[in-house]
């Protein structure tokens, strides 16, 4: 017997219907690459997404085809999250921040037809478009009176010229809630990318669960800040649920440097924020130099890599604003787990406070997690084991676009390359990814435990720990180091720093310190990279 119950397609063009609705007057605000900031709001993203819609029927463009973005969070790129989505074509979001390579291999392998980018990317389009064999518009997100007298790009118009001839009315269609609404490459650290391939259910689902009081609390009564780029999952599917609960959008353009992002909370009355702690890191090096304080941030989530024990304590001693440990993948949507406390935490000491807020959390409803041995036998969640992690759920990929690679599941669970424990109380901890564990002397080293302890040290910007080779104990972990400015910190004295603070055997055998630690297009450090910079390096003799 079936539920008799309507059937309405889980579908992206009913969130902006949906915050038009109920929330038109809501903000969305934007710093722009023009400079300046821009006002508006649900109901007009929704009437220019509308325009962005039959713009595309105009082009021709077919139900399924690609339509590519290289852009900054602002209210130009949200109108094409759901104008292109909405109409039943592909939103693809380019990373601008990999080689122009990469740009035109992903571009070709996704077979994108519309390319729509920010002015301040047109020396990249410049160099790859005549490269790209199957994008055949481009269009830049500005008005015409900003459209250079030659670009040397066939076809360029303006976005503004583009949707402005364009009605505001349009008739969603409705189609198969599994169809293709998005899709976000891998960062390719080996091989070529691979592109997961979102559907409209499982982004509507992946918004709904991120915005549950017990993961990212998201409500209209909220100003939220995505630092994280639009182009690096769909800025951890914040848009979605935006719109979903009618919260005020705050975008920060280019402009991602302490000063400007301090300013637009401020300005903006921002109460939520999200982004990697690289962009958090040089926001509270901005305020701890000008001995400046939050007026309405209430919340961050922190997310990309693992958060280091000295920002959370930042955050929330120093300014009062609570962490949020999370964790995700491209693959995942990306939002896995979201470290918020129950009650029994509450009353917890200091120290043992932290200890659960440095995991990453507990499990989204709707996924799935287990961690196994080697030999593929699934582990306790006793807080101490650890081992492979595995996820399944309904915004979780079964398989790349085209099949790229092998198929990643495993008896339908995808394998995430992190190792990690789970708790009794289903509270997930990071301990490596599985690349990056060190095993010395028949024992293992976590090389977040590592750096953690490095970027407490008040000397430390930022810390990278790698296993090098050893002809006695197999490896050896290393902290490679960036200073702060001004500091005297020295090898010995760091190395000192670690006494008490961990076993002996795990302290590093040594300290390099470097101008800068290579980071990817996401903003994560690139231990591959590192240990290539240092092929020519030798631990010191003991």
């Amino acid at each position: 017997m079936l539920g008799l119950m309507q059937d309405q397609p889980l579908l992206i063009s009913t969130l902006i219907e949906f915050s038009q609705r109920h929330h038109g007057e809501s903000e969305v605000v934007s710093r722009r690459v023009e400079g300046d900031i821009h006002r508006s709001n649900y109901k007009q993203i929704s009437a220019r997404s509308k325009q962005v819609a039959n713009a595309l029927d105009v082009m021709g463009l077919q139900f399924s085809d690609r339509v590519a973005t290289l852009a900054w969070n602002g209210y130009r790129h949200l109108e094409l999250y759901f104008g292109v989505s909405g109409s039943g074509r592909v939103l693809h979001t380019l990373n601008p921040r990999l080689h122009p390579d990469q740009i035109v291999w992903i571009a070709n392998h996704a077979e994108d037809q519309v390319l729509c980018f920010d002015m301040s990317f047109l020396p990249i389009v410049q160099a790859v478009h005549s490269r790209c064999t199957t994008i055949k518009h481009f269009v830049a997100l500005c008005d015409a009176s900003r459209l250079p007298a030659d670009s040397g790009i066939p076809g360029l118009q303006s976005y503004e010229a583009w949707i402005g001839a364009q009605p505001q009315t349009y008739s969603w269609p409705s189609f198969d809630e599994n169809s293709a609404s998005s899709m976000c490459y891998t960062s390719g650290t080996t091989g070529n990318p691979k592109a997961a391939l979102y559907s409209h259910r499982s982004t509507l689902l992946h918004a709904l669960a991120g915005a549950l009081p017990d993961s990212l609390n998201m409500s209209a009564r909220d100003s939220v800040l995505p630092v994280v780029p639009m182009f690096h999952v769909n800025a951890w599917g914040l848009p979605y649920s935006a719109a979903m609960t009618g919260c005020k959008l705050v975008f920060p353009g280019p402009a991602m440097d302490g000063k400007s992002i301090y300013e637009l909370i401020e300005s903006e009355s921002v109460s939520f924020a999200a982004g990697v702690p690289t962009v958090w890191q040089m926001l509270l090096s901005h305020m701890q130099t000008g001995g400046l304080h939050f007026s309405s941030l209430k919340r961050t989530v922190i997310g990309g890599s693992a958060c280091p024990p000295a920002m959370i304590t930042a955050f929330n001693d120093l300014y009062g604003v609570e962490v949020l440990h999370a964790w995700g993948m491209t693959e995942m949507s990306p939002l896995g787990t979201v470290c918020t406390l129950k009650n029994k935490h509450m009353d917890l000491d200091a120290d043992e406070m932290m200890k659960v807020r440095l995991k990453q959390g507990r499990g989204l409803y709707g996924v799935d997690m287990k961690i196994i041995d080697d030999n593929g036998a699934e582990l306790p969640w006793d807080g101490k084991a650890y081992g492979d992690l595995l996820v399944k759920g309904p915004w979780v990929i079964k398989e790349y676009f085209k099949g790229e690679g092998a198929s990643p599941l495993v008896d339908g669970w995808f394998p995430t390359g992190d190792v990690a424990t789970i708790d009794a109380d289903g509270y997930m901890q990071i301990t490596d990814r599985s690349k990056d564990v060190i095993k010395s002397g028949g024992e293992w080293i976590s090389s977040i435990d590592v750096e953690n302890i490095a970027m407490a040290h008040p000397g430390v910007a930022m810390a990278a720990c790698i296993g090098m080779k050893h002809p006695k104990w197999d490896e050896r972990p290393v902290v490679v180091v960036v200073k702060r400015p001004d500091s005297e910190l020295t090898r010995e004295g760091l190395l000192s720093f670690y006494e008490g603070k961990t076993a002996k055997w795990q302290i590093p055998d040594d300290v390099i310190f470097v101008d800068a630690i290579p980071l990817g297009g996401t903003g994560k450090m690139q231990k591959a990279k590192l240990r290539e910079i240092l092929s020519d390096y030798r631990l010191p003799v003991a």
